[in-house]
C-alpha cells in the first residue's frame, strides 16, 4: 500500500489512478490530520509526500516520520512543485529517498517508486533478523543464536530453520521444503528432511521442541493449537 499525501484533487486522483492501473494499491490523502490517523491504523510500504500542505508542511511531516522508531524505515518520496536545489537538498538531508518535481510523467513516477521499493526490499532481506522466543536467525550474517548462544548449523539446517521462521504460525509443507531447499519435485527423498530436522532440533536443545511435526503435512513453529 502506498500513501499519497497531496491536497491537489486532480494530482491526487491522477496518481492514485496511475498506480491502481498498475495493480498497486494507493490511497490518496488530502490533509495531514487524515494522514496521521491512517499512519496510526496501518503503515504503508511507501509514502509520496507533497511539501506545500494545509496546516503542516511536508518537511515537518518528513522529519517526524524519520524521527519515529515506528515509521523511520518507511521509504518516502517527495512529490512537489518546489524545485529549488535548496529544497531538494533539505528533503534528502531529512531522509527522503527521492525528490520528484511537478509536473511529472506518470511512467517516470512509477519507475522511480519501483526503484525505491526494490532498494528497500533488497536491504531488508539482507539485514533482517528472524526471531521466535529464544531463537534469533540473522540472514545477512548467516548466524543463529539460541538464548544468546551461537549455534552452528549446516547450510541445509540453516535454510530449513529460516523457512520455518519465515512462516511462524503456519504449517510449512514437506513438499514445499523439498522443492525450496533440495530442488526435489516429489517425496522420494522426503526422509532427508526428517533427518535434517532431527539434527536441527538437537542443535537447538530445548528450543528444538518449538518445531512441531504436523503429521501427513509438514512442520511448524508457533502454530496455535486448536
Amino acid at each position: 500500500m502506498i500513501y499519497l499525501l497531496e491536497d491537489d484533487d486532480s494530482i491526487r486522483k491522477l496518481v492514485v489512478y496511475t498506480f491502481q492501473n498498475q495493480g498497486i494499491e494507493c490511497l490518496g490523502i488530502p490533509h495531514p490530520s487524515i494522514f496521521w490517523n491512517k499512519i496510526e491504523e496501518e503503515l504503508p510500504s511507501l509514502i509520496l509526500l507533497d511539501i506545500m500542505l494545509p496546516s503542516e508542511d511536508g518537511f515537518s511531516i518528513l522529519k517526524k516520520l524519520k524521527q519515529s522508531d515506528r515509521t523511520n524505515q518507511i521509504p518516502i518520496i517527495m512529490l512537489t512543485a518546489k524545485n529549488s536545489e535548496t529544497d531538494t537538498v533539505s528533503a534528502l538531508d531529512y531522509g527522503a529517498d527521492d525528490y520528484i518535481t511537478k509536473p511529472f510523467g506518470t511512467k517516470e513516477l512509477v519507475a522511480r517508486v519501483n526503484a525505491v521499493l526494490r532498494r528497500y526490499t533488497a536491504s531488508s532481506s539482507e539485514n533482517k533478523e528472524l526471531t521466535y522466543k529464544n531463537i534469533v536467525l540473522n540472514v545477512k550474517k548467516h548466524t543463529v543464536h539460541v538464548d544468546n548462544k551461537l549455534i552452528m548449523l549446516s547450510i541445509k539446517e540453516f535454510s530449513l530453520l529460516k523457512m520455518l521462521l519465515e512462516n511462524v504460525g503456519s504449517v510449512v509443507k514437506k513438499s514445499d521444503i523439498m522443492k525450496s531447499i533440495w530442488n526435489y519435485e516429489d517425496d522420494i527423498e522426503s526422509r532427508t528432511v526428517d533427518v535434517h530436522l532431527k539434527n536441527l532440533r538437537k542443535k537447538l536443545n530445548d528450543d528444538g521442541n518449538l518445531i512441531e511435526t504436523v503429521r501427513g503435512i509438514g512442520f511448524s513453529i508457533g502454530r496455535k493449537q486448536v
